[in-house]
């Protein structure tokens, strides 16, 4: 019997492809190391909630990424743009993702307003953490 190999989500932007805010690239090579032993998925939440690339930078304000969800904190643009509703849609269409791809893990970047898994959790890791999936930060 064959076994699947395990598949992965991965923050584009790892993987080299030009999604970043600033539209350059950064690959990191222990993350493509990583992932040699399995499928893997590139994905951005940012873009998959409709913004483009390049983008003016976003922080969270007054809160997490769990916070934009309940309300509590926003996700801004250095001008002080609102780009919540675009982070949420993002993070949503990420879940729906790992979910039809019953994904093993998913390698998120780390310092992201999206992706970041320690300090503040972005919008996109506290989603897919709630639902229960292994987080990688890179």
């Amino acid at each position: 019997m064959l076994t699947q190999p395990p598949i992965y989500l991965v923050s584009a932007c790892l993987v080299g492809l030009c999604s970043r805010y600033d539209g350059q690239t950064r690959p990191d090579q222990h993350c493509l190391q990583r992932l040699q032993e399995g499928i893997w998925i590139p994905f951005c939440p940012e873009q998959m909630g409709g913004l483009p690339t390049p983008r003016t930078a976003a922080e969270l304000s007054h809160g997490d990424g769990n916070d934009v969800f309940s309300g509590k904190a926003t996700v801004r643009t250095r001008d002080g743009v609102d780009v919540s509703l675009q982070f949420i849609k993002g993070a949503e269409q990420t879940l729906f993702l790992a979910k039809s791809q019953r994904v093993t893990s998913i390698f998120l970047k780390s310092g992201s307003p999206s992706c970041g898994v320690s300090g503040k959790t972005g919008v996109t890791a506290a989603l897919l953490k709630k639902h229960g999936f292994h987080l990688i930060e890179i």
